[in-house]
């Protein structure tokens, strides 16, 4: 454990650049030496001020760079699968970011490369099962006081989408964070898909279907409903409200700081994912980090990657057809046994 993990990172994006400046800053027992990027010049702005850092436009090369023990992919999603085979390849721990892979078929070989090497090198960015709030809801739930869950109620809002943004990315990037804290929260697996599909709003970009109401169904018979809005314009927020047999429990409407002065209060709303978010982008990093030096991987697994795939996937085809959608999943590897906790 004495020695710093040496970390590169692949993306330098506002993720990744975030990465990078967490593990230089906040992480204890890890360092970045490489850093990767299509944009050079960004993966070199982004490292700056690092000491004895490498910077590659190509990730393999990164990969490869001295000293590199340990893999984050910050990348966009569809150059997630290569940069996972070719960690896997090298035996790499890795933590990824989300989505692991944006399709299911590609996802599935993910999990089929990991499951054949009979040992976890992944870890996938699920941060919100490492948020305080997150953490005591499950524990709630998870002890039984409550009952059994019945229903979870989510919001999910944004404050403008970028300019590239699909209707079809509402579910598989924004309410991606909403199936995988679902199956955590609740221990099951999600078996089908409804979305509905109010008029948009008037400060959505021109045909893009926002905001959206998405219904999911799990396999022990609880309902789970997300409010997406990405173009709310006025804040960042996420929101969660478990409703059991013998009670209710809510996070996220008090994370915020409130202000009272003379004459009225006012109540802080967060702009951004990476301010709403820190705290347990933190913590998960750390974790990964620590894991990694004891050569262990810990947290979402690849198989939690792919089933937030394959369950996205049938929202998007939801949203299509208008239509309630079934969710197949391949049968899980023993690697995978029981779902994360």
């Amino acid at each position: 454990m004495g020695d710093l993990l040496g970390v590169a990172v692949l993306g330098a994006g506002h993720m990744g650049a975030d990465h990078i400046r967490r593990l230089d800053q906040v992480v204890s027992g890890a360092k970045v030496v490489a850093v990767a990027d299509p944009d050079v010049e960004r993966a070199k702005e982004a490292a700056a001020g690092i000491e004895s850092v490498t910077v590659h436009q190509n990730p393999v090369a990164a990969l490869d760079a001295p000293g590199v023990a340990a893999v984050l992919i910050a990348s966009p999603g569809p150059a997630h699968e290569d940069a996972l085979l070719a960690a896997f390849a090298r035996g790499l721990p890795v933590l990824c970011e989300k989505p692991m892979v944006p399709d299911s078929t590609g996802a599935l070989r993910v999990v089929e490369a990991e499951a054949r090497l009979g040992r976890r090198l992944a870890q996938i960015g699920f941060m919100r099962r490492y948020d305080a709030e997150y953490r005591r809801l499950k524990s709630l739930l998870d002890g039984g006081s409550l009952g059994r869950p019945l229903m979870l109620h989510c919001t999910h809002r944004n404050v403008s989408s970028p300019g590239d943004f699909t209707s079809a990315m509402l579910i598989n990037s924004s309410v991606s964070h909403e199936i995988d804290a679902a199956r955590w929260l609740l221990g099951q697996e999600l078996t089908a898909v409804t979305v509905l599909r109010p008029t948009p709003s008037t400060d959505a970009p021109e045909g893009l279907l926002d905001p959206q109401f998405v219904l999911f169904e799990t396999e022990a018979g609880a309902l789970v409903d997300v409010e997406v809005f990405v173009n709310c314009g006025f804040g960042y927020q996420v929101r969660c409200e478990a409703v059991c047999e013998r009670g209710s429990a809510r996070i996220g409407a008090e994370h915020a700081m409130v202000v009272t002065t003379a004459g009225g209060a006012r109540e802080e709303v967060a702009q951004d994912y990476l301010v709403r978010f820190d705290d347990a982008y933190d913590r998960e990093v750390q974790a990964w980090a620590d894991a990694a030096r004891r050569g262990e991987v810990t947290g979402p697994s690849v198989w939690d990657g792919y089933a937030a795939s394959a369950v996205a996937e049938a929202g998007v085809r939801a949203l299509e057809s208008g239509g309630r959608v079934t969710v197949g999943l391949a049968p899980r590897p023993d690697l995978y046994a029981g779902l994360s906790r």
